[in-house]
């Protein structure tokens, strides 16, 4: 399905942009299609985030990317930490800030484009005091000196796929308790927080205004330093106006214009495969590129799930699983229900990306 895109790295890197015909990505300059088929690599094998490891173990980091590569990935999606960014509100963390530039020269090296997705605050004891203490308009201040720092030390490479503003964003209705900008955390109170609040109190406002307008600031700000690299944003896919459903804010067709693309996080369902490709088609009625940005055969069989990718081909223009740290060779299905989940779907991600 996307052995065409499987070699990059004996090829120069292209900067990548949205088709002309506006219904997927193509390479600069060139008539050749790019599909993203690759993995969030969002924490190793030990649950850690990579900041939390990068400075000190370089050589896992990129023989993690040299692994994804063998397996058939082209995008890979890194998360970055507000806090490890902006321990302090006055000046950006530099090591972190030259580790950064290390892995756009691995990316380019190893012909791996990264979605760099940002302002992660995954671990609530990792987000600094004062960050959480600040009201609406000073978050988004910080927010926004987030983006521009990250924007300035990946203008130059080809290696950056797209910018990701935030992982799943919220607009809120109605007034929330200050300070509390961060969903539950999956999985317990050890687990990591995805959901994250732009602001907590609606104050009358339209919630797509909201986001529209928290999109808006920030992407202001990338292109301050960036005029070149796509822009998205990670969406839940209870974002769509339904009724008597969750719904986050941030509407497709509301909040595609300052974008150049839309990415949902959708895991499709044993027996509902009709309902998550209809909310993959209402994304795409946005008039914008849709990637899955998060998939996974975690509701659903493999066979179930194969299904649902290869339907999913209709309005979906790339998709995105995930990689932790161990190949599958490593993998013992025996050991754990993880394991086993893990080395079935990257058996299937690699035969899927060398397949034609």
């Amino acid at each position: 399905m996307f052995a065409a895109f499987s070699a990059l790295a004996e090829t120069p890197m292209r900067f990548v942009e949205v088709a002309s015909d506006g219904r997927g990505f193509g390479f600069a300059g060139t008539e050749q299609r790019f599909v993203p088929w690759g993995f969030n690599y969002d924490h190793d094998r030990a649950s850690r985030l990579i900041e939390d490891y990068w400075l000190t173990e370089w050589d896992a980091v990129a023989g993690d990317f040299r692994e994804m590569k063998a397996l058939g990935a082209n995008v890979v999606r890194v998360h970055l930490q507000f806090g490890r960014f902006f321990p302090q509100p006055d000046k950006p963390d530099e090591a972190n800030v030259r580790q950064l530039a290390r892995l756009l020269a691995l990316a380019e090296e190893t012909g791996l484009y990264l979605d760099v997705t940002g302002l992660g605050c995954y671990r609530k004891s990792d987000t600094p005091a004062w960050y959480d203490a600040l009201d609406e308009a000073g978050r988004w201040q910080a927010q926004a000196k987030f983006w521009e720092t990250i924007a300035a030390t990946c203008a130059q490479s080809p290696a950056v796929f797209c910018y990701d503003l935030m992982n799943e964003p919220v607009a809120p209705a109605g007034s929330g308790k200050p300070g509390a900008w961060l969903g539950p955390p999956f999985g317990g109170p050890d687990g990591f927080c995805f959901v994250q609040y732009i602001s907590r109190d609606q104050a009358g406002r339209d919630r797509a205004a909201i986001a529209a307008r928290w999109i808006e600031t920030l992407v202001a700000a990338i292109r301050k330093h960036d005029k070149k690299h796509l822009i998205t944003v990670g969406l839940v896919d209870w974002s769509l106006e339904l009724p008597a459903r969750l719904y986050s804010g941030f509407a497709p067709a509301k909040i595609a214009a300052p974008l150049d693309f839309l990415c949902v996080h959708l895991y499709p369902r044993e027996g509902k495969l009709d309902e998550d490709l209809a909310t993959l088609a209402a994304f795409a009625k946005a008039g914008k590129p849709v990637v899955i940005e998060e998939t996974f055969p975690l509701k659903t069989s493999l066979e179930t799930f194969g299904k649902f990718i290869e339907a999913s081909r209709k309005d979906a223009a790339g998709w995105l699983g995930f990689y932790w740290g161990k190949a599958p060779a490593e993998l013992d299905p025996k050991a754990s229900i993880q394991d086993a989940l893990m080395k079935m779907w990257l058996e299937y991600f690699r035969a899927h990306a060398e397949s034609g």
